[in-house]
C-alpha cells in the first residue's frame, strides 16, 4: 500500500507542476488586473473620503433638502458618511475600469468576432449605469419631495437623519446603475448562442417577478417605490426581446 502511494505521489506533483505551469500566465494577468482595479478603487475611495463635505453639499442641492430638517444623531456618523461617500466615488469610478479589464482579459480567448461584439456595447454599458445611477437619484428626490410635502401640508414636524438618508441614496442608485446591465447582459449571451431569445420570451413572467424581487431587495420601505422601480427593469427587458 505504502508503494502505491509512493508511486502517486510523485504522478500528482508531475500534474500540479504542469497545472500551473499551464495556467500561470493567465493568473499572473488576473492578478495584475485586479490590483489595478483594487489601486483604483483605493485612491478613488480615499479622494471621496477626503472631499466628503463636498460631495454631501451637492447631494443635498440636487436632491432639494432645503426645506427638510436634516441631522446628524450620532458623533460618529460624519465617519460614516465619509466612508459612504468614500465608497460610492470608488464605485462609480472603477466600474468602467472592471470592464475595461475584463475585456482585455478575455480578449485572447475570444474570436475576433465575439471581441467586437462585447467592445461595441461597452459604451452603451456605460451609459446604461449612469441613466440607472441617475433615474435611482430622481426616484429618491421624489419620495423626498412627497415626504416634504405631506408634513407641510399635515403640519406635522420632518427630521431626516442625514447619514441614512444619503447613504440610502447612493446605495440605492448604484444597484440601479448595475440592474440597467440587464440588457448588455442578455444581448451579449443569445449573441454567443448561451441562450435561444424563444426561451427568454416563455420565460417573460419569470424575468418580471425577477424584477419585482431585486426592486425589493433595495433599502427602501415603500410598496409604490418597489413598483416603480421594477417597471423600467421590465420595459428593458421588453425592448431588448424586441432588438434580439
Amino acid at each position: 500500500m505504502s508503494r502505491l502511494e509512493n508511486l502517486r505521489k510523485p504522478q500528482k506533483t508531475v500534474e500540479k507542476s504542469k497545472f500551473f505551469e499551464k495556467y500561470s500566465p493567465f493568473l499572473k494577468e488576473a492578478k495584475r488586473r485586479l490590483l489595478f482595479v483594487l489601486y483604483a478603487f483605493l485612491i478613488s475611495t480615499i479622494l471621496g473620503f477626503v472631499f466628503y463635505e463636498d460631495i454631501i453639499r451637492f447631494l443635498v442641492n440636487i436632491l432639494s433638502l432645503e426645506g427638510v430638517n436634516i441631522v446628524f444623531t450620532s458623533p460618529f456618523q460624519f465617519i460614516n458618511l465619509a466612508i459612504s461617500c468614500g465608497v460610492a466615488v470608488g464605485l462609480i469610478t472603477v466600474f468602467p475600469l472592471i470592464l475595461y479589464q475584463l475585456l482585455m482579459f478575455l480578449k485572447p480567448a475570444l474570436a475576433k468576432k465575439e471581441f467586437k461584439i462585447i467592445t461595441k456595447y461597452i459604451p452603451f454599458s456605460i451609459i446604461l449605469f449612469l441613466i440607472g445611477f441617475v433615474f435611482g437619484s430622481l426616484i429618491m428626490k421624489w419620495q423626498i419631495e412627497i415626504f416634504l410635502s405631506q408634513s407641510l401640508s399635515l403640519g406635522i414636524g420632518n427630521i431626516l437623519d442625514i447619514s441614512k438618508l444619503l447613504s440610502t441614496v447612493l446605495l440605492t442608485s448604484s444597484i440601479m446603475g448595475l440592474g440597467f446591465q440587464f440588457p448588455i447582459v442578455l444581448i451579449v449571451i443569445t449573441r454567443f448562442g448561451l441562450i435561444d431569445k424563444t426561451i427568454l420570451r416563455q420565460k417573460r413572467k419569470w424575468v418580471y417577478l425577477g424584477a419585482f424581487l431585486f426592486a425589493l431587495l433595495l433599502p427602501l420601505d415603500s410598496v409604490l417605490l418597489d413598483v416603480i422601480l421594477a417597471l423600467p427593469l421590465i420595459i428593458l427587458y421588453e425592448v431588448t426581446l424586441w432588438m434580439i
